[in-house]
């Protein structure tokens, strides 16, 4: 891959982290509850999903987070671009659709296989891969 291509690439994930970094730090500055919010039931029922859908976006960008530390990692390795099942190069159109990818097209498509023809299907990766196994 061209430096250039790499060097792209590089802001791009740098920028992300510090966009996620700091719309993190505005909504934990939100996260807390007032005692305003808790007057009755349904106020503190909706009070509670909110705080809850507050937690779900909170562990999708700490899990994207680590994508892109990863992928800066890999950056510095010299290994960014490559596919860590085949060791062959994933196509810039496909890190341009999704530049966080460690998978080719092709090794992809057989890790949704594998995981389509396993018993518990699908598993939730936002999930970690101890507690999947364990609680599938």
């Amino acid at each position: 891959m061209r430096k250039a291509t790499v060097l792209k690439f590089k802001r791009l994930f740098l920028q992300q982290r510090e966009s996620v970094l700091y719309a993190d730090k505005v909504l934990r500055e939100d996260f807390s509850v007032s005692t305003d919010d808790r007057m009755d039931e349904v106020d503190q029922a909706s009070s509670d999903a909110e705080q809850a859908m507050r937690m779900r976006l909170c562990n999708r960008e700490v899990l994207y987070v680590k994508k892109l530390d990863e992928a800066l990692r890999r950056i510095e390795d010299g290994t960014f671009g490559t596919c860590t099942e085949c060791d062959e190069d994933i196509e810039l159109r496909r890190l341009e659709a999704r530049p966080t990818a460690t998978l080719c097209v092709s090794c992809k498509e057989e890790e949704e296989r594998r995981e389509g023809m396993m018993a518990t299907g699908r598993l939730h990766k936002s999930l970690g891969e101890t507690f999947s196994r364990r609680y599938a």
